[in-house]
């Protein structure tokens, strides 16, 4: 089996090297790369003799991080069976049509989401097995632990698997509306694998990861090509910024990833001010445009080295990288792309831009996701007849080959004809001492089509009047850029992957 079992080819090489904490649990359960491929090869014993998965079938979880996220990975991989990650946040309603879609075999779960699943089950009669973690049993589920227990470790092989192979179904974002499924191949994560160890990560390399692994961030960014390399992860349950702080310093990690929203959290964790971060080799962000006030923080308060990116679901997810040094130079940049991607701007007859032009981005390379699940049509409307992969993001690139992500297309609005592009503007607010958090978005407007509102958190102990937030806007853009009102909120509504959610603000501010 040449490819597809992780562990099984790890556990050849570094066998007892620590290879995943899990800080979830009290006290922190630590495990061998012998003890994970261990753990791997029972659960895909039990998933194959008391569940009837096999090459293709589908294993379902709905759950918190931990260690039984990544051994649910692995034993799927020996299988060739395919692990589909859900989103905890799914509603009942939401989370039964995506199972409909799916058919797992087996659905794995966390205790605390007892009632959701409760509400699915009656109609999910293709699930053969319910697995749950912690707690008690639920409509006569089966625990976790007690049948990995008590099933074989004896080595399991599917030599049938190919770099083909649909390893991983994971559901876009879920900001605009119901989630796809990427189809994620042992290919991409190959292929991903080797654009992060070009750019990032070293043998021995240590990491806390803080996305959940239903997202690209938690499975695939770092966590994956980081336990290929033989390094050691630590997995929190949740995204806890003073933990992850205790974390970073207690198992003295080398690297770290999270969103502009994570670490902003982070400055204002109670343990900041001591928190030795002097292990870190850098920091990585992604998602958004990190802001320069807080590059500047970390540098000057921690002595941080910030690398910046963008990945996405779909492809990658490592796809452009900004390195350290061009951090402030290139403020805004995600950097140029990784070293087996290749991208390009297009206007709206596909036709490449020269640089400077604003227009859609679009990616080809061998780290692209295998289309969306059971959905052939949204598969073949992000490619095009060249194989390059529409991203829907507005983009441009400079004269040095430095890409800029400029809007999404769907959140890009057009007030009195002209394109307002959100990202832009709240650069500028973060630029203001009292702003921790921003948004902005397009409502509608009788005179202008639409125009913009900036929704908007203040730093703790910090105070700005709308008025004032206006007067910083309209010094620093042109009119029609400046939105037409400023909201100050309490907070802003975030995703599991630390994202804003725009959408809810938009349906908020719709319903008044």
């Amino acid at each position: 089996m040449y490819i597809g079992d992780y562990m099984g080819r790890r556990c050849l090489y570094s066998p007892d090297a620590l290879a995943v904490v899990d800080a979830g649990k009290t006290p922190h359960w630590k495990f061998t790369y012998r003890q994970m491929n261990e753990r791997a090869n029972k659960l895909a014993n039990w998933l194959r003799d008391e569940a009837d998965v096999s090459q293709g079938d589908r294993v379902g979880i709905f759950a918190y991080d931990g260690v039984e996220f990544l051994d649910a990975l692995f034993a799927c991989g020996k299988l060739g069976a395919t692990l589909t990650c859900f989103n905890w946040r799914l509603h009942p309603v939401e989370l039964q049509h995506l199972l409909q879609d799916t058919q797992p075999k087996v659905m794995i779960f966390s205790h605390e989401f007892a009632d959701k699943i409760a509400r699915v089950q009656a109609d999910a009669r293709f699930v053969n097995c319910w697995l749950h973690l912690e707690g008690d049993a639920v409509g006569g589920s089966a625990h976790y632990e007690t049948a990995l227990q008590a099933a074989s470790a004896a080595p399991v092989v599917t030599e049938s698997v190919t770099e083909e192979d649909i390893v991983c179904l994971l559901f876009t974002g879920g900001t605009t509306g119901l989630p796809k499924a990427a189809q994620i191949t042992h290919r991409q994560i190959a292929w991903n694998t080797l654009n992060t160890v070009i750019h990032d990560i070293t043998h021995g390399d240590v990491t806390v990861n803080v996305f959940p692994m239903f997202h690209t961030g938690g499975l695939f960014v770092y966590t994956l090509p980081l336990l290929i390399m033989g390094g050691t992860v630590v997995l929190t349950r949740r995204f806890d910024p003073e933990q992850v702080l205790k974390l970073l310093q207690t198992y003295r990690a080398t690297f770290f990833g999270g969103v502009p929203t994570m670490y902003q959290m982070l400055t204002t964790a109670p343990n900041w001010t001591e928190a030795d971060l002097s292990s870190l080799r850098f920091c990585t962000s992604g998602g958004a445009a990190l802001p320069v006030p807080l590059v500047e923080k970390f540098r000057d308060e921690k002595g941080m080295r910030f690398k910046q990116g963008f990945g996405m679901t779909e492809f990658g997810p490592g796809i452009f990288a900004l390195p350290a040094e061009d951090a402030i130079r290139k403020a805004g940049s995600i950097g140029r792309p990784n070293f087996f991607v290749d991208a390009r701007i297009v206007d709206d007859n596909n036709q490449p831009l020269p640089p400077g032009a604003v227009g859609e981005l679009v990616l080809k390379g061998p780290s692209r996701a295998s289309g969306y699940y059971n959905n052939p049509q949204a598969s073949a409307d992000v490619m095009d007849d060249d194989g390059w992969f529409h991203t829907g993001d507005l983009a441009k690139c400079d004269d040095e080959g430095y890409f800029f992500i400029v809007d999404r297309k769907k959140d890009m609005f057009i007030s009195g004809g002209e394109n307002v592009y959100p990202v832009e503007i709240e650069q500028v607010l973060y630029r203001h001492p009292a702003v921790h958090q921003c948004a902005v978005i397009g409502v509608p407007d009788v005179t202008w089509g639409e125009v913009g509102k900036a929704c908007v958190v203040l730093k703790p102990g910090q105070t700005a009047t709308p008025d004032e937030l206006l007067a910083h806007l309209a010094a620093n853009l042109a009119k029609y850029k400046v939105p037409k009102s400023v909201e100050i909120l309490p907070e802003l509504p975030i995703s599991a992957a630390g994202k804003i959610l725009k959408r809810e603000l938009r349906e908020q501010f719709a319903a008044r």
